[in-house]
């Protein structure tokens, strides 16, 4: 960071452009200037400093802490621009960065609240005219000459144009004039509508919000202000359940933001008494997740599904999540055929939490057609990443010790044989999963036939 010295001039031998930042940005005294501008906060620094190359201060005041958040309500575009650079650069942090001072949302009081207003006055306008409400039946004078509404007028059609009826001259010109109904002045999109330049502003806006939001909850000091925050919760679910008509980039961050959150997240918040501004439950949470998954982006099924395996670590949950298991095994073993190594990991990742939970979801899990097939070919082929063949074999171990899934697993005698004696780091586990198979007894009194003699 630079900071603005006492000397006026500088030497032809400046600092090298750092990386995001244009050229030249970092050499000579008008570019000292312009930082030195930037870093106390002036909004009207050149554009030139918009972005990455902004200049901030890491270590804000109290007073600098007020304003943002002030900028962020005030409604003004600048204003809203220069605190939404400010929270982009302050929370953002290289992976080997290992700053001392992180922007701790328990510190700002308001902040997280003016993020979500931002992104609340985008989805106002974003959403889709069959949403919004009704418009008012206007009753008063409805039996009279004159109403008071306009409403005597509603059928005329007005032009945009001040031509007259006899200006037969200007209707035979190619240009066709707009007309409208007079309906459009009790319109709420009508009259004072947002053009597409000022949408799309707003929609930048609430894409800015959301990134710092996203990157907020990676910090892990901000986990509890966020998912105690029901307003924030719901903000997020909801963009989620709106996948097919909110901005992919929005979605995204919001999906990311859940997947960090999700480890301490309850999801009895929606069912709390703390105020709520959006109606949203335990079962509408669940439902957005489920569309997530069954995405067909893969970058949001694959976090949809390290969701799930993050979200039922948590009892709590697991009420919630039980009554859709099916639903989701079927698409988890699904993305266990999908070429793509990610998506293969994503998948084995939650199956690894949601097999142990409980018995019926071993048992489900075992039933659901392909399963153990592919499980045991991620093993085989081997997946490039040993963390997940080593989950894969303690998946396929937890569903062996139910004795209602041996008949399922005996048909795979063979394989479980030729990983045992192929693969020397998971040699151990299968060799537990034979032996769960052909030398304990059935307490269900299962018989089948196996490779090394008959199973009571």
């Amino acid at each position: 960071m630079q900071k603005q010295t006492g000397k006026s001039g500088g030497s032809g031998g400046g600092t090298p452009a750092k990386r995001g930042r244009p050229i030249g940005s970092a050499t000579g005294a008008g570019a000292a200037a312009l930082a030195a501008a930037a870093a106390v906060g002036d909004p009207g620094a050149p554009a030139a400093l918009v972005g990455p190359s902004l200049q901030v201060l890491s270590a804000l005041s109290d007073q600098n802490n007020k304003r943002i958040v002030l900028a962020l309500q005030s409604g003004l575009k600048s204003e809203i621009l220069w605190a939404l650079n400010a929270l982009t650069v302050l929370s953002f942090k290289e992976k080997d960065d290992a700053r001392r001072d992180t922007t701790s949302l328990a510190k700002v009081p308001g902040l997280l609240d003016a993020l979500l207003q931002v992104i609340d006055e985008w989805r106002d306008i974003a959403m889709p005219k069959d949403h919004l409400k009704p418009p008012r039946v206007r009753t008063l004078g409805a039996n009279t000459t004159l109403s008071g509404f306009g409403q005597e007028n509603m059928e005329k059609v007005y032009s945009d144009d001040a031509t007259t009826s006899n200006d037969q001259s200007k209707t035979e010109e190619p240009s066709v004039t707009k007309k409208r109904s007079a309906s459009f002045l009790f319109d709420e999109d009508g009259l004072f509508n947002n053009d597409d330049e000022g949408r799309a502003e707003r929609q930048q806006c609430a894409i800015a919000a959301s990134n710092i939001i996203r990157n907020f909850s990676f910090m892990p000091e901000n986990e509890t202000v966020m998912v105690q925050h029901r307003h924030c919760l719901e903000t997020v679910f909801q963009c989620l359940e709106d996948q097919n008509r909110e901005d992919d980039e929005l979605v995204t961050n919001m999906l990311e933001t859940l997947v960090n959150l999700a480890p301490v997240l309850d999801l009895r918040i929606f069912s709390s008494s703390k105020p709520s501004f959006i109606k949203m439950t335990e079962k509408g949470a669940v439902h957005a997740i489920m569309g997530m998954l069954s995405s067909s982006v893969k970058p949001w099924h694959c976090a949809a599904a390290e969701l799930i395996g993050r979200l039922i670590i948590n009892p709590d949950n697991e009420p919630f999540l039980l009554p859709v298991i099916p639903q989701i095994y079927k698409r988890l073993v699904d993305l266990l055929s999908v070429p793509a190594y990610d998506a293969q990991a994503a998948a084995v990742s939650a199956l690894y939490n949601v097999a142990e939970v409980n018995m019926d979801c071993r048992l489900k899990l075992a039933s659901e057609r392909w399963a153990v097939d592919r499980l045991l070919k991620i093993v085989k082929t081997p997946h490039p990443v040993p963390e997940v063949c080593r989950k894969t074999s303690m998946i396929l171990e937890s569903l062996v010790s139910e004795p209602q899934n041996r008949m399922h697993l005996l048909v795979h005698e063979n394989t479980f044989a030729e990983i045992l004696t192929t693969e020397g780091k998971y040699s151990d586990t299968f060799a537990r999963i034979l032996y769960e198979l052909t030398a304990r007894p059935s307490n269900k009194g299962i018989g089948g036939q196996a490779i090394w003699g008959n199973i009571n």
